[in-house]
């Protein structure tokens, strides 16, 4: 992978973590395009640093939020601050169960099978087209909404179906406040990628990578000042309700990745 390469793949993921279109199928697809051959473990650093530019760029644009969510810990008392840090530990719980039982099984699925994202994408743009034509409504995220937005994340871990998109859409259709579901969406994986990163650094797994410096943070950059704009857009279409823009996209998206994949 070059220095071209990385930048591509920066925007992308940047772009497509926030926005619901699927980052990780997103990177597959740029991946193949650009004809990067590396083996998902040799790839792996590449992919944490984007992560965590990514992770980054959410506590950017939420610093009030998160700011507010660790001064009411530290004051141990039962505020809202500290209620809503439960909901985002309940909600990382079906994810991190996935990543640590089923970590093999689902590294084999990162290996540039189009066709695979290709009908995940699908599925990704119905779930946008049914929460575009909910009704918005100023419910909060419960604990029960919370859990079953988790299992939404974790099912999202497969490359095609959007992480953002998959738990919005879920929120949404829980009947939660479009903003607020959006807002919990961005926060919610916060905490899963900065315990991701720390897992590959104890096993040793980061190691194995060849991407140099230079491709690393060409990378780190390019990912974070698109993470900054998409994160800012993306509130702002959810309170318009204009996912059905993107339900298109993925859907278009998904039929040419099988097209692609029929044809070679």
């Amino acid at each position: 992978m070059n220095e071209f390469d990385a930048a591509v793949l920066g925007i992308i993921q940047g772009l497509t973590e926030f926005l619901p279109v699927s980052s990780s199928g997103h990177l597959e697809l740029g991946k193949a395009i650009l004809g990067d051959s590396s083996l998902p473990k040799e790839s792996l650093l590449f992919t944490v640093i984007l992560h965590f530019a990514t992770a980054l760029s959410t506590l950017v644009v939420f610093r009030k939020e998160v700011a507010e969510i660790f001064k009411g810990l530290f004051q141990f008392k039962w505020n809202d601050e500290f209620i809503f840090s439960i909901k985002i530990v309940i909600s990382m719980i079906p994810a991190a169960f996935i990543g640590v039982f089923f970590e093999e099984q689902l590294e084999s699925l990162f290996g540039g099978n189009i066709i695979f994202v290709g009908f995940m994408l699908i599925i990704t743009a119905l779930l946008l087209w049914l929460a575009d034509k909910a009704k918005n409504t100023e419910k909060p995220v419960t604990y029960r909404n919370a859990f079953v937005i988790g299992i939404a994340q974790a099912i999202a871990i497969l490359p095609g179906i959007s992480r953002s998109g998959a738990t919005i859409s879920t929120s949404v259709l829980l009947g939660n406040d479009k903003e607020k579901a959006a807002r919990f969406s961005f926060l919610m994986v916060v905490p899963l990628i900065f315990g991701k990163i720390a897992k590959d650094l104890l096993d040793g797994n980061l190691m194995e990578s060849t991407s140099s410096f230079p491709v690393l943070l060409i990378g780190f950059v390019t990912a974070f000042v698109a993470g900054l704009a998409a994160c800012t857009w993306m509130i702002s279409l959810v309170k318009q309700s204009k996912l059905s823009y993107f339900a298109i996209y993925c859907l278009l998206a998904g039929l040419l990745s099988i097209g692609i994949s029929y044809f070679n």
